[in-house]
């Protein structure tokens, strides 16, 4: 599937008009380069310029798509500076996805050198209210209007975090209930088999979506779609497809860079992705719903999109 910037940028204004936003995860890779950026905007002294290119690709990226979900913000508690500067790049009617931070979502500290002496160790700010509400709403608090969803992504947690997904959902539902009202909150996680009832049910209580996603351990996202009660809010929902299930990150890493092209199509990626597209335009836009593509699903996420937006009949590229 080709992508057609023009045509790209038509179907995405018209999908966001309509409630739904699609775009990718992240938006500062080069092998994009001659498909979504213009290489000339980035050359400097009669060469491309990488830091350039990181500081000024997002605007360009705003002239087409509506949406992205923005992983830096997982890192690190994002600050005033940042998103105002993220803010300022984009028009008036893009929707920014924020991963919140690790600090709140992670229940162990792995054994990542970023983690330093906390490698290991339980986390001592696991879903804290407070702190989420001080760190990181404080700071998008003048941003809120160009916030589409918050995500909480969960990783994998393991029988001594939770021996049971009901004591997971026990947790998380204190949490929720000590947040600010007012924000779009989705959840994301990585354990198959917390995927019951009284999980959707407890999302579905606090008007907070089911983030599906596909990733390593997870089930694909169409047969996730076909569980009873997972649209736990009826004015958000929202996908990421991240990584075929099975295939690991580095595994995606080294198959797929520098992102340039799709090197393995799939095709029940693409269904799950057209078909929340047709059922977000139905929902009409009083639901809002988020489709991110990743780069590491087949290897190019502009063309995925194109795919998914095709089987969809939003997208005819020449």
């Amino acid at each position: 599937m080709s992508f057609d910037r023009d045509k790209m940028k038509e179907a995405a204004a018209s999908l966001a008009e309509q409630g739904v936003f699609v775009g990718t995860s992240s938006w500062k890779y080069p092998g994009w380069r001659g498909q979504l950026y213009e290489q000339d905007r980035y050359v400097w002294r009669g060469k491309f310029s990488e830091s350039r290119f990181q500081q000024l690709c997002l605007a360009e990226y705003g002239e087409v798509f509506k949406t992205v979900c923005v992983d830096a913000a997982y890192y690190k508690f994002p600050d005033r500076h940042y998103l105002q500067t993220m803010a300022d790049a984009v028009p008036d009617d893009f929707r920014f996805g924020l991963k919140v931070t690790d600090e709140i979502t992670i229940k162990r500290f792995s054994n990542l050198p970023r983690f330093g002496l906390r490698a290991g160790k339980p986390n001592e700010n696991f879903l804290n209210a407070d702190l989420f509400s001080s760190a990181f709403l404080a700071s998008c608090e003048p941003f809120k209007r160009k916030i589409g969803v918050l995500l909480f992504e969960f990783s994998k947690f393991y029988p001594s975090d939770y021996e049971l997904g009901r004591d997971f959902a026990t947790d998380l539902d204190a949490f929720l209930c000590k947040l600010p009202q007012g924000w779009p909150y989705g959840v994301e996680i990585r354990n198959k088999h917390f995927l019951q009832a009284d999980y959707f049910a407890m999302l579905q209580r606090h008007q907070v979506a089911h983030i599906f996603n596909s990733w390593t351990e997870m089930p694909p996202v169409s047969e996730q779609m076909r569980l009873e009660g997972s649209r736990t809010n009826p004015g958000l929902c929202g996908v990421r497809f991240l990584l075929k299930p099975g295939r690991g990150y580095e595994q995606s890493v080294k198959l797929f860079e520098p992102y340039n092209d799709i090197k393995d199509p799939n095709p029940d990626a693409r269904a799950a992705g057209a078909a929340l597209i047709r059922e977000g335009v139905e929902a009409g836009p009083q639901r809002r719903t988020f489709i991110f593509v990743n780069n590491r699903l087949e290897g190019n996420a502009l063309q995925t999109i194109a795919a998914m937006l095709s089987a969809a009949s939003q997208y005819d590229p020449p």
